[in-house]
């Protein structure tokens, strides 16, 4: 099993966030996804020039790879302008109200939900890298 800094991302009403699970001391912020992965790499900068090296975190000194973790709300929020509520509707089979409603942070998903979604993606990744042009 490969050791991962896991970084969590998730949305608020005008920005997102992240923070890792298992690493104290790395958060990070932004108006976009983009801006808090980018935002995380610079908090790892920073922790590594004010923390003696001595006195780093297993996760930093063993340089673990990032593995990102999003709450429904911000992974939706995230690809709203690559996929419509209409398309996601069709990937998982949850109405698109219900979609909006997660990603504007009216109603949080079951754990059904949420794998539902996760596994549609998963899918579609896994079907997108099978094929060539």
């Amino acid at each position: 099993m490969v050791n991962k800094l896991i970084i969590n991302i998730c949305a608020s009403e005008d920005s997102f966030g992240g923070y890792s699970e298992n690493c104290e001391g790395i958060y990070a912020s932004g108006d976009t996804v983009a801006e808090v992965k980018k935002d995380v790499i610079e908090a790892i900068r920073i922790y590594k020039e004010i923390t003696p090296e001595d006195q780093w975190a297993e996760p930093i000194r063993e340089n673990w790879p990032i593995e990102w973790h999003y709450d429904t709300q911000s992974l939706l929020c995230y690809y709203q302008g690559i996929f419509t509520n209409s398309a996601l509707e069709r990937l998982t089979g949850i109405n698109q109200k219900q979609l909006w409603n997660y990603a504007k942070g009216i109603s949080k998903p079951r754990k059904q939900a949420k794998e539902k979604i996760q596994n549609a993606l998963h899918s579609l990744g896994h079907e997108l890298l099978e094929f060539s042009l």
